[in-house]
């Protein structure tokens, strides 16, 4: 990568955000611009730094992320923001989200993903975290966040669709093959392709997608 994503983080423990701060400091392709504790810091410092990305928990003193999240969409809709959550948070996911977020990630994700996020959702894409449950999922799927509402509708294959659902059952690349006579490396190719239609970055996205597009029904969830 050529550019550098200005972000700033938000969280309450100093712990957690200068472990999270040192490693993000050390990306090439990462500036850290700033650093905030609680919500009325993050706002006075989104609004100074003009970041790319906000990476914000959900839970803080005087103005939690949910209400800071509303006021910096509401300043700024260009702000891509990320919401870190614990995993008793599922309501505040899903109001993180309908207040303008672009994704989340549970606050035990290991690097790999953390940096997978930014970059997904800087690139005007959303982001779900990989142990995303299928009650989460239903959740969102009935809520009203929908980052596809203004992007053209995707056309896929009857092959396709077909390996939608397997993905969303939560097969392998080798068990969707098996099941629909094909290799594994050619799955790979399908599900590579999928992943690039639907501009998502894992199964869980794949999982939102189908939802909000009516490809699968909510029964039939597997994560």
């Amino acid at each position: 990568m050529n550019y550098d994503i200005r972000l700033v983080i938000a969280d309450d423990h100093e712990i957690f955000l200068d472990g999270l701060s040192l490693m993000l400091s050390r990306q090439e392709h990462i500036a850290l611009v700033g650093q905030a504790s609680d919500g009325r810091e993050l706002i006075e410092i989104v609004a100074k730094e003009k970041p790319d990305v906000v990476m914000t928990d959900i839970k803080m003193p005087y103005m939690d992320g949910i209400s800071a999240t509303r006021q910096i969409i509401r300043t700024d809709p260009d702000t891509r923001i990320i919401a870190l959550s614990m995993f008793d948070e599922e309501d505040q996911i899903v109001e993180m989200l309908e207040a303008g977020a672009k994704g989340y990630l549970l606050k035990n994700a290991d690097k790999q993903e953390i940096l997978e996020a930014i970059t997904s959702v800087y690139e005007d894409g959303t982001y779900y975290c990989k142990t995303t449950s299928s009650k989460l999922a239903s959740m969102i799927a009935r809520s009203k966040f929908n980052p596809y509402r203004k992007k053209e509708q995707v056309a896929f294959t009857e092959r396709e669709q077909e390996i939608i659902q397997l993905i969303c059952q939560q097969l392998t690349a080798q068990q969707i093959g098996d099941r629909i006579f094909l290799s594994k490396r050619t799955v790979e190719g399908y599900r590579t392709r999928i992943l690039e239609k639907m501009n998502v970055r894992n199964t869980a996205g794949v999982v939102m997608y189908a939802l909000k597009h009516n490809l699968i029904r909510e029964e039939d969830l597997m994560l």
